[in-house]
């Protein structure tokens, strides 16, 4: 969450599909199912994955904005999913969602017969839980069933509304995330970084008295740097990726069980502007950016 770069990577290469112990849930990779299977995240992955592609070799981004927009058609892509309100689908930028084409641009994140990277991972972790059963939790092999019987098409309903022009009057239902907004947002956040850094020793002192038995001291220690990072000059809070948050540390104990314990000691939540935020308290220091 502070290393973008390696964030960015975690989107555009496949983990290793494997599971030494039934809690370990390194072949999602930077995923959950919650993630997959309610769409929630998504718009920091997109975020990320459009800011490395449109900051490189010097560039202001904005002589790159199409380049990225079809890098992100590219992870997005699907092949062999139809629909009946075009009879051009092919020719219709509203409705399509296979862009094989791109293959040679970005051979990394689409096949020539149209399945992106998103795609492909899903279907590798379908693929491997399917044979290995037994190297995961029961709930996981009852998910994976949900993510084989119906994420293809909602994927691709979800990429059809990513290209709906931010304009557009007929946006009844439509999911809030638009490739338009994403590469907007990607323009004004900037080049990726690595915004780790090094804490003293006091203020570990602190984190460790200050964090709960039942939560791990990594996460008080990543709250507290994301938060020094990201909180802006004239705000108090910063935005708190639950579903993003969980994927780092590959589990939903971070939203479910980690956050309500530090709510008692270190960190305030609350949901503003329909967004969930948070701040550190606890009388620990404040570092320059």
């Amino acid at each position: 969450m502070l290393n973008e770069w390696e964030e960015f990577s975690a989107y555009t290469r496949f983990p290793e599909y494997k599971a030494d112990y039934k809690d370990d849930t390194g072949y999602m990779g930077r995923f959950t199912f919650p993630m997959l299977l309610e769409f929630e995240g998504f718009g920091r992955v997109l975020t990320i994955l459009a800011r490395g592609y449109l900051f490189r070799e010097g560039s202001d981004g904005y002589d790159r904005i199409d380049f990225a927009r079809r890098a992100l058609l590219a992870w997005c892509s699907l092949s062999g999913e139809k629909t009946k309100k075009a009879p051009d689908q092919e020719n219709d930028p509203r409705l399509r969602v296979n862009y094989g084409e791109y293959a040679k641009e970005f051979p990394e994140l689409v096949t020539p017969d149209g399945d992106g990277w998103l795609i492909r991972h899903v279907d590798n972790i379908v693929a491997f839980i399917e044979a290995n059963p037994n190297a995961v939790r029961k709930d996981k092999a009852e998910k994976v069933q949900a993510l084989k019987e119906g994420f293809r098409h909602q994927w691709a309903n979800k990429v059809r509304q990513m290209l709906i022009p931010t304009f557009a009057t007929n946006t009844k239902g439509a999911w809030v995330l638009r490739f338009d907004d994403i590469l907007a947002d990607a323009l004004e956040q900037g080049p990726l970084q690595n915004k780790d850094f090094d804490l003293p020793e006091d203020a570990l002192q602190r984190l460790n008295e200050l964090t709960p038995d039942s939560v791990p001291v990594e996460v008080s220690i990543l709250l507290y740097k994301y938060y020094i990072v990201n909180k802006a000059d004239d705000q108090e809070y910063v935005v708190l990726s639950n579903q993003n948050f969980n994927a780092y540390f590959g589990t939903t104990s971070f939203s479910q069980k980690w956050t309500a314990a530090l709510a008692k000691t270190l960190i305030e939540k609350k949901v503003l502007g329909g967004v969930s935020k948070y701040k550190i308290r606890g009388a620990l220091p404040q570092y320059e950016k």
